[in-house]
Parts: structure tokens; sequence; C-alpha cells
């Protein structure tokens, strides 16, 4: 299992070692006040214990569903918006191939509102199998709703009511709203989404690991993941990963840092970088406070927004995903002509490059 590891070197010039051990203690105590929980909105914590108190029932339901899914269907429509799709399809980008893919096709809708995305999408599907897995804990929200309603006709009129609802997976709330009364009523077969965790720390319940098994991901390894870095917070508290990257931030912040980049050097995690605007958007931007997060690709956005980053207003910071082994890597040939001057990297390869 690869282990996340935090570099803060860099991040070190920009403040005195007792200006982090005091905000270093702040963090602690927030840790406490979560851990315990005792501070405001202690009823939305379920996500801390998440990895290790899940329904195993509802998780073997979900990896029945998968493969049912897998052997009926060539496309899953994950109807779903903000942590009813950002998640799973972080998960999905990051694991899945560039070309040439195999399995089931995911594609996610329901995360806008355009007539044209819909209708071409309707015309790519009319000849294909599919089924679709609408999230959404009231099934009111705009954007999923009117996806849900448009896409669940076109499946009734392709394969009829009774196989169609056998194609219907809803994701939900346990015992109200407007989709788990649709559910109930139909016959659909339903997942929870859990009182006490919100959308967008929802990817380990059935809201991300059902589109993420279906696209062919091991999702057991994933909670054994989620269980590792989980037991590493509980155990080094103050002084881990997680307690010195907020410690940073706040640090960071205070000086007047209060656009965070967070950079990849794979395309990979471009979806990471819109979940992790989510995540952090939705969490800390209240009372007119809070980092404002923002994403770049490298090296592609070195050529558009380069010159901002490296001299524009100095408000940023940034957090570099680094990716120290890539899935394939590849030698850089020589030319003999050399019209472009690179045979310096003969022999090199293209990761050796991006580093």
């Amino acid at each position: 299992m690869s282990k996340l590891e935090l570099e803060i070197k860099n991040a070190e010039l920009f403040f005195e070692k007792e200006e982090y051990a005091k905000v270093n203690q702040e963090v602690l105590n927030s840790y406490n006040t979560l851990v315990s929980k005792s501070g405001l909105g202690n009823d939305f914590l379920g996500w801390l214990d998440l990895p290790i108190d899940y329904d195993k029932n509802e998780f073997d339901r979900i990896l029945k569903a998968a493969k049912k899914i897998q052997k009926d269907s060539e496309v899953l429509l994950v109807i779903g918006i903000g942590g009813s799709y950002l998640g799973a399809k972080s998960a999905v980008e990051m694991f899945k191939k560039y070309f040439n893919q195999k399995g089931v096709e995911l594609i996610f809708v329901g995360n806008q509102i355009s007539s044209t995305y819909i209708v071409e999408l309707l015309d790519y599907i009319k000849d294909k199998d599919y089924s679709i897995n609408v999230i959404s804990k009231s099934g009111t929200t705009l954007e999923p709703a009117i996806a849900f309603r448009v896409l669940k006709a076109a499946l009734e009129k392709k394969y009829g009511k009774e196989e169609a609802k056998e194609r219907i997976y809803a994701t939900t709330d346990k015992a109200r709203g407007a989709l788990k009364t649709l559910a109930n009523k139909e016959g659909y077969e339903s997942f929870i989404v859990p009182d006490d965790i919100g959308g967008r720390f929802s990817v380990l319940t059935a809201v991300g690991l059902l589109p993420i098994a279906v696209s062919g991901v091991d999702i057991a390894e994933i909670m054994k993941g989620a269980q590792f870095e989980r037991e590493e917070a509980i155990k080094n508290k103050e002084n881990s990963i997680e307690a010195k990257y907020a410690t940073i931030r706040n640090l960071l912040y205070r000086k007047g840092y209060n656009i965070e980049l967070l950079v990849n050097y794979e395309p990979r995690l471009i979806y990471f970088a819109e979940w992790f605007k989510q995540l952090y958007g939705e969490s800390e931007g209240k009372g007119h406070k809070g980092i404002y997060p923002s994403s770049v690709a490298f090296s592609t956005d070195l050529h558009s927004l380069g010159q901002m980053i490296q001299d524009g207003e100095r408000r940023f910071f940034e957090t570099i995903l680094d990716v120290e082994k890539p899935v394939i890597d590849l030698e850089i040939p020589m030319d003999e002509e050399n019209l472009d001057g690179l045979n310096f990297l003969k022999g090199k390869t293209v990761n050796d490059a991006n580093r």
C-alpha cells in the first residue's frame, strides 16, 4: 500500500518555529473537538469513523449490484451533483485508462443544466444497454431531478416499465424524500446516504462506492486504504500529515496568502482537484472568511496562468500533488537533426522531463 507523505520544507521559509507550534496547538484543539464530537454540527461527523463503521451488508449489496450492471449494461448513467458525483468522478478518472477503455462506460449527468448535453446523450445511448444510478438525498435538487425525469422516461420507453425498474438504482435518504418515496413505490434497488454524513464527505458510502465499483476499481482496497490513513491520523494526532497540512494552511492564511492552488502534473488528477475545491469551498467559505480553493493542471496551465502565478499578486500558495512514479513511463528518443534542440534529453524519460 502506498503511503501519503507531506513535504513542508518550502513552506517553512514563511514562518518561525514558535508560530508553527502555536497554530499546531490550535489544530490539536480542533482535532480533540472533532473526535469528542463536542462542537457545533457534531451530528454530521459520521465520516470520522466511516472507514471502520460502515454497513457491511449494504457493502455486499453494492458489490452485487455492480456485478449486475457490469453484466447487463454497456453504460451507467450516474445522476448527481456536488458531493453526489465529484468524489466518484475523481476516483474513476484517477484509475481509468485514457484510451481503449474496457468495461462499463460511466457517464456523469445531472451536474449542470444543458439541454444540448442531454439530447446528445440520449442520441449516444439509444442503441446501447444502460442503467441509471440516481443519487440525491431529497430527490428534488434541480439539476439531477431534471436529468432523472428525462432519462427515466427514455429508459422506460426503451425497456418497458418492468425491466426499467430493474435498471434503476437509487442512492438516497433511508426514510424520507421524493426519491425515497419513488424508489419504494416503483421497487428500485436503494442504497442509503447516511443522515450523519454530508454530501461532500460521502464518497466512501454508496454515493461513491457503487459507481466506483462499476468502473472496475476494487472498493474493498479503497476501504483498507481509508482505514490505514484514519489510524495514522489518530495515532499521530498533531504530528499527522493532516494536522501539519492544516497548521501550515492556517499560518499562510494569517500572513495574507488566501488563495490555495492545488497543483497536479498528471491529467488523471484534474477531477481530484475539482473535488478538492468543493470540499474546501463548502467547508471554509463561511462568515466572509476562508482560503479560496483553486487548482491548476501543469504543465498545461503554465502556458496560460503561469505568468499570473509567477509574477502576479503575492496571495497564492501552492499545494502540489506529487505522483512519484507514473503508471507507465516512456523514454525520449534521439533525433538526428535535433531541430527542437532536445537531444540533451536523450535517454531521459517523459516523467523525468515532467519532474
